[in-house]
């Protein structure tokens, strides 16, 4: 107990030492553990939604839609009372088509007639208000939402101004903007959102120039039968034959509600892989800015007389303690944002449901290897290193080249002081190329995603929107977190470059080096990788982008991609130049003299 008590006082007294290291490693771990359970709490989010919703509104587990409202229609409708394995039924009902005003929003609806009681098969839950009234309106809640309508609102239905008195959900009809069903005609539907009205206000919408549609809700015996409903089957041929019935199973409506998050979904996992990335780099960066301190502190941990196994522990338990902290909170962060991910047209009932066992088990596996792997390195290299050797952090000689200081005596000094930092430092350089080449995959993707045109229902803007958004609200969000990300961990490289080569940094001042040309040598060691990685950036999210792309997908112009790939330098050099500023303003004498930390 004694030496896990040790540990902790270890561990907490470094965390508290350098706080903005821990914050940095903190933030990193949440992002990516954040994304990748929001990635995989979409696979089947939506049908587990509707599942919800079909059991509080009693929902059917068929729905037949014939194009018309005339006795032939009716008739065939009413068959399918008869038909085998159906045990309740609700209607046959009308909808007809029209259009709603709403706070100066025009959008399509399709307006279904209701009794002042549901019947025993598709119940709508009601979420605010009352149910339907002669003289009032109950709206579907994702239509409410998309129009702003909420109980004690005024619409306008076929000329006639309504007040709105409850919003429901039902299980009988697809999340706007998929209500109709079926169009017109038993044709294709160009979307739009459910209004339930009473018998009394519809009878204005009763005219040959408003299209309407009949349709009956079952409940069958066996819920999944209704796949095999045709008219192909003998026992079902009576019934089907020679009909304009279109059946739609549950399956089928839940499938309906699930295209809106089919874009969403791809983004957010290859989003969160890449912030996984971006994580390993910065914290890889920590780690191997704290490479001296971690030695020296090694060095006196040794001195002391602790084992190998108590260093370890030591300096291991810091960056998983923080990867576990950083995975709980990412997991607490993905379970807020969920419900508005996956239901975000408000068309089901949302319930807690949490992040599933294999997710936490990802994410804890993620998080822990980012923090082992990145310092697994240093760690060796600290307990490998003489306790003598250690506590004495001398320089190291550097190699004398003669051609090549002949060569560099040619270069401005900025540009001498980068290419040395990056020459002492190769993989430092290859690692934030990495990072601005994972920034820019994303942000070719987001180009992709907004450069394709508007799709799918002329007949509604807001139903266009609404479809479009989801993926653009996602995008946006996995990008401005990893520009974030990526601009943590370049003021960080840039700010842990200038540590490591203070001595370094001063030995040119006292050559006649002036603070400006110093910190404009910091920054260019960051701006040389900078080009290279955001060129392969943009070619790596293309690439990422062709298995998700239709044969008509419309691509970005090349000089909307160069122009993306060169403001990724300006934006470098901006992060960079305040580290490297408060850097090459540092006492020359106080850097030379070894008092400085």
């Amino acid at each position: 107990m004694g030496r896990i008590l040790l540990v902790f006082r270890l561990v907490a007294a470094d965390v508290r030492r350098h706080p903005a290291q821990a914050a940095i490693l903190l933030v990193s771990i949440v992002a990516a553990t954040a994304a990748l359970s929001l990635g995989r709490s979409l696979h089947g989010a939506t049908e587990t939604l509707y599942r919800q919703t079909r059991a509080a509104t009693a929902g059917p587990d068929l729905v037949a839609y014939s194009p018309g409202a005339d006795r032939t229609d009716i008739r065939a409708l009413k068959s399918l009372e008869r038909a085998p394995g159906v045990v309740a039924h609700s209607g046959p009902h009308r909808e007809y088509y029209t259009k709603l005003t709403a706070h100066g929003s025009t959008g399509a609806a399709v307006v279904q007639v209701a009794g002042t009681a549901p019947g025993p098969v598709d119940r709508p839950l009601l979420t605010s208000g009352r149910w339907v009234r002669p003289g009032g309106a109950v709206f579907e809640r994702g239509f409410a939402a998309a129009l702003g309508v909420r109980v004690g609102d005024r619409v306008t239905v076929a000329g006639r101004t309504l007040p709105v008195v409850g919003v429901a959900v039902t299980a009988a009809r697809s999340v706007y903007p998929w209500a109709p069903g079926i169009g017109p005609g038993g044709g294709p539907s160009d979307g739009g959102g459910l209004v339930w009205l009473a018998e009394p206000d519809t009878r204005a919408l009763k005219s040959p120039d408003v299209p309407v549609t009949s349709f009956i809700g079952l409940r069958l015996r066996d819920p999944d039968a209704g796949l095999t409903w045709n008219s192909h089957d003998p026992a079902m041929a009576p019934f089907l034959a020679e009909t304009g019935v279109t059946i739609r199973p549950w399956q089928a409506i839940a499938g309906q509600d699930s295209v809106i998050l089919k874009g969403s979904q791809p983004i957010l996992v290859i989003g969160g892989w890449l912030l996984g990335f971006l994580a390993i780099g910065g914290v890889a960066t920590l780690a191997a800015g704290r490479a001296a301190a971690q030695t020296r502190r090694v060095g006196l941990l040794k001195a002391a007389g602790a084992a190998p196994g108590l260093i370890a522990a030591v300096l291991f338990a810091e960056y998983l303690t923080m990867a576990l902290l950083a995975d709980v909170l990412g997991l607490v962060a993905a379970r807020l944002i969920e419900p508005s991910l996956i239901n975000p047209s408000a068309g089901l009932i949302t319930t807690a449901a949490g992040p599933t066992a294999g997710t936490v088990a990802l994410t804890t596996v993620v998080a822990l290897a980012v923090a082992g792997l990145t310092t697994l390195g240093p760690t060796v290299r600290a307990m490998r290193t003489e306790t003598v050797a250690a506590l004495a952090d001398g320089a190291h000689r550097p190699r004398h080249r003669a051609r090549l200081t002949r060569l560099s005596a040619l270069l401005p000094t900025p540009l001498l002081l980068g290419l040395r930092l990056v020459a002492r430092r190769p993989g430092r350089a290859v690692l934030h190329a990495c990072n601005t080449a994972t920034t820019l995959a994303m942000v070719t993707g987001l180009l992709v995603i907004f450069d394709q045109p508007a799709k799918g229902y002329p007949g509604s803007a807001m139903a266009n929107h609404l479809r479009d958004a989801q993926e653009h609200h996602v995008i946006l969000g996995v990008t401005a977190t990893l520009i974030a990300l990526a601009a943590i961990n370049t003021v960080t490289t840039t700010w842990t470059t200038a540590q490591e080569a203070r001595r370094t940094m001063a030995i040119a001042r006292t050559l006649g080096a002036t603070p400006g040309q110093i910190t404009a040598g910091l920054s260019t060691a960051q701006l040389l990788p900078t080009l290279p990685g955001a060129l392969a950036g943009l070619a790596m999210g293309l690439v990422l982008c062709l298995p998700f792309s239709a044969p008509n997908t419309s691509w970005p112009s090349a000089w909307v991609l160069f122009a993306a790939a060169l403001a990724a330098l300006p934006v470098t050099a901006a992060l960079t130049a305040v580290p490297a500023r408060i850097a090459a303003r540092r006492s020359v004498a106080q850097t030379l003299s070894g008092e400085a930390p």
